[in-house]
C-alpha cells in the first residue's frame, strides 16, 4: 500500500479519558487495524494551565486496559516522534516563522485589558465579539521595535475575508463555512506554546495522519484547519465528526452529575473492558444487522465508516448492564475469581468459591458485591419495624427466628430444611423469609440468603439471629 492508513487518539491530560474519548480511540484503532495501517498516540499537553499532574500517565494505562495498544507514541516511540507536544516546541516555531513570513500570519501585541474592553464594546453593539485586527496595521518597523523591546505577544492567523469553504466531512457529508465567521485565530500563546489549533495540523501532517475520528463539538474548528492546510500547502486528512452522547435520564448530553463518564470510572465500577468495548461499538455505528455481541476482532472486521451515524448516540446504562451481564457469564472461574477478590479484598478464597456460583447470575457490575455482601462482613444496624414489615406480629417474629436458630448446626440441605420448618409451622412463606432476611442482612433486599449462609459461618449467623431476636424482646 502506497498510502497507509495512519489514525491518531489525541488525548489531552486534563483529568480523566472522557467514555466518549475512547469510542473516538476504538473508531481509529478499528479502521487502522482493518486496512493494516497504524494507530498513533499522541499527547496535546499545550494547555498548561488545565494539566493534571499524573493524568498522562492514566490516559496511558486506561487505553491498554481497554485493549488499545498504539503502533507509535509515548513508551514505545516511533520515527515521527516525539509523541508528545511540549517536547516538540521547536517544530512549532519553524513553521510558526514559515507562516510569519509567507504574511500568513502576525504578531499580536494587544494586551488582555484592551481585548477585554473591544470585546465588550462589541457585545453593546450586538455584534458577535472577535479581534479588531488592529496589530495588522503595524508596520514592519513598528512590530521589529516591539519585538526589540520585549513586549508581550501572540501570534494570529490571517483569516481571508468573506470566502466560502467547503469541507467534505466522512459523516455529515458537505459543510460549508464563511471565513467572515472565523475569528483571527491564535496560533501561538505568549508564552511560546502553541493552541490547540496550530500543533493538531502540524502534527498530523509531520505524522502523516489519513483519517481524524473526533466529536462533532470540534466542527466548527474545521475552517481554521482548513486555512492552516492551505497556506502550509499540505493535503488535509480524512474527517469524521462523531455524534454526541446522550443519556437518557435527563435532557442534554452526558453529564457527571448522573453517574461517571470517565472510561476509568466505569472500570471501577466494575464493568467489564470487554463490555464497555461493545456497547461503545454500537453507540455511533450501525451493522447493518441485528448483530450486537462482537469482539473487537469482529469489530474490526466489519467496520464501516459509511455505516457511522449523525445522529446523537443514546448511552442506555441499562443496555450497558445487559452487555456487562452477558460478558460477566462468559468469565471462566478463574478470572471470576480474580473480580470477585479485586471488588472483595476482605473476603477469604472459601467464601469466594461459595459466593461465586450463587452471584454469577445476579451480578450487573462487581461493585454491586460490595453492597449485596456487606452482611458477610459485619453487622448492620436496621430497626424492629423492619423485621415486621409484613405486618408480623413480634412473637411470630421471635418464634420462627428461635426455631430457625436450631438448624444451623450445620448448612446441608439447609434450603429443604427450612422449608420443611415453614410447613410444619404452617407459616406464610414470604413472611418468615422477609424477617429471616432482615435478621441477616440487615435488609429487605438480598442476595439469595440461604446460598450465602455457608459463607457467612455458624457462629456468624447464630449471632446475627440473636442480635433481631434482642432487638423483637426489647
Amino acid at each position: 500500500m502506497d498510502n497507509p492508513i495512519r489514525t491518531r487518539m489525541a488525548p489531552s491530560p486534563t483529568g480523566e479519558l472522557h467514555i466518549g474519548s475512547l469510542r473516538t480511540a476504538l473508531y481509529d484503532y478499528a479502521l487502522a487495524k482493518q486496512q493494516q495501517g497504524q494507530f498513533i498516540l499522541r499527547i496535546e499537553d499545550t494547555d498548561q494551565k488545565r494539566y493534571v499532574p499524573g493524568s498522562d500517565t492514566r490516559l496511558l494505562q486506561v487505553l491498554k486496559d481497554f485493549g488499545l495498544n498504539w503502533d507509535e507514541g509515548p513508551e514505545i516511540g516511533g520515527q515521527y516522534g516525539p509523541y508528545i507536544q511540549t517536547e516538540r516546541l521547536p517544530i512549532y516555531q519553524q513553521y510558526l516563522k514559515e507562516l510569519i513570513d509567507k504574511g500568513d500570519a502576525y504578531y499580536c501585541f494587544c494586551t488582555e485589558e484592551k481585548l477585554t474592553q473591544a470585546r465588550e464594546i462589541q457585545k453593546a453593539a450586538k455584534k458577535i465579539p472577535r479581534y479588531d485586527r488592529c496589530c495588522l496595521k503595524l508596520s514592519p518597523q513598528q512590530v521589529k521595535e516591539n519585538l526589540a523591546n520585549g513586549i508581550p505577544y501572540v501570534v494570529r492567523m490571517k483569516v481571508p475575508e468573506n470566502e466560502t469553504l467547503i469541507f467534505n466531512d466522512l459523516v455529515r457529508g458537505e459543510v460549508k463555512f464563511n471565513t467572515n465567521d472565523v475569528d483571527d485565530q491564535v496560533l501561538m500563546k505568549s508564552n511560546g506554546i502553541p493552541t490547540y489549533h496550530f500543533a493538531v495540523v502540524v502534527d498530523d501532517h509531520l505524522m502523516k495522519i489519513t483519517h481524524v475520528f473526533r466529536g462533532e463539538e470540534w466542527l466548527p474548528s474545521v475552517p481554521k484547519h482548513i486555512l492552516l492546510y492551505r497556506y502550509f500547502g499540505w493535503e488535509m486528512p480524512q474527517h469524521a465528526h462523531l455524534s454526541i452522547f446522550l443519556d437518557p435520564s435527563h435532557p442534554g448530553k452526558m453529564s457527571k452529575r448522573y453517574g461517571t463518564v470517565s472510561a476509568q470510572g466505569f472500570l471501577a465500577e466494575g464493568y467489564l473492558p470487554e463490555a464497555m468495548m461493545n456497547f461503545l461499538m454500537l453507540l455511533g455505528w450501525n451493522p447493518g444487522t441485528e448483530k450486537e455481541i462482537y469482539s473487537l476482532a469482529e469489530f474490526i472486521n466489519d467496520f464501516k465508516i459509511e455505516r457511522l451515524n449523525k445522529k446523537p448516540a443514546i448511552f442506555d446504562r441499562k443496555k450497558l448492564d445487559y452487555f456487562n451481564g452477558i460478558y460477566i457469564r462468559q468469565l471462566s472461574s478463574e478470572k471470576l475469581f480474580d473480580y470477585f477478590k479485586k471488588f472483595l479484598p476482605q473476603a477469604s478464597d472459601d467464601q469466594i468459591n461459595i459466593l461465586m456460583p450463587v452471584l454469577k447470575e445476579r451480578i450487573i457490575k462487581f461493585s454491586d458485591l460490595v453492597s449485596s455482601t456487606k452482611f458477610l462482613f459485619e453487622d448492620l444496624d436496621y430497626s424492629k419495624e423492619l423485621l415486621l414489615k409484613k405486618g408480623t406480629d413480634p412473637k411470630l417474629a421471635i418464634e420462627m427466628l428461635t426455631q430457625a436458630k436450631n438448624l444451623f448446626t450445620d448448612f446441608s440441605n439447609l434450603q429443604t430444611r427450612i422449608m420443611d420448618l415453614i410447613k410444619q409451622n404452617n407459616w406464610n412463606t414470604g413472611e418468615f423469609f422477609m424477617v429471616f432476611r432482615v435478621a441477616i442482612c440487615g435488609s429487605e433486599y438480598t442476595p439469595p440468603v440461604v446460598d450465602c449462609l455457608p459463607a457467612l459461618g455458624q457462629e456468624a449467623t447464630i449471632r446475627k439471629i440473636d442480635i433481631a431476636l434482642n432487638k423483637l424482646l426489647n
